[in-house]
């Protein structure tokens, strides 16, 4: 199975911020800071509290959305060349071969992690914070539910074979 892509600037800061969501210790930071402006909120409700930790709790929150929203989505995007290019990516039984016209790069299935899938894209980890983005962009439907078989194929397979 073969696919040819380029990245599109919004999709690609749309499946980084999909990535941050999906970390666990982003979760459990969100879970934390909106417990925090919630019983803020109601304490300083209830005049329990004067208004500066409900303002703090506010203050993190809105700052902990911009950055995982905006900041560090963008920042990846600028650093990484990745997303400049066009690549044709080959996927079988063996691993999966990314090539453009500087050159190419293999990796085996056992270097992967895991997949998952957000709207726009396949993420393929390598570990928990280095990953690569296959777009869906150009994929015909038949495609996709191929790619999605075969990859929760060569997952399930990779998985049992680890120690």
């Amino acid at each position: 199975m073969q696919h040819q892509f380029s990245y599109q600037k919004q999709k690609v800061i749309q499946g980084l911020r999909y990535h941050f969501v999906q970390r666990t210790e982003i979760r459990v930071l969100v879970v934390v800071v909106n417990i925090f402006a919630i019983l803020a909120a109601i304490l300083f409700y209830t005049k329990k509290i004067r208004p500066e930790p409900f303002l703090l709790g506010s203050f993190i929150w809105l700052m902990m959305m911009a950055s995982f929203w905006f900041f560090l989505p963008n920042s990846i995007y600028k650093k990484a060349a990745t997303f400049k290019d066009s690549f044709t990516i080959f996927f079988n039984r063996e691993g999966v071969r990314l090539e453009n016209e500087r050159g190419y790069t293999d990796w085996e299935w056992k270097q992967f992690s895991k997949y998952f899938e957000s709207p726009h894209f396949f993420h393929l980890y390598f570990n928990a914070k280095s990953f690569f983005l296959i777009p869906k962009e150009g994929m015909k439907e038949e495609f996709k539910h191929e790619l999605r078989g075969f990859l929760g194929k060569m997952f399930t397979s990779t998985s049992s074979k680890k120690p």
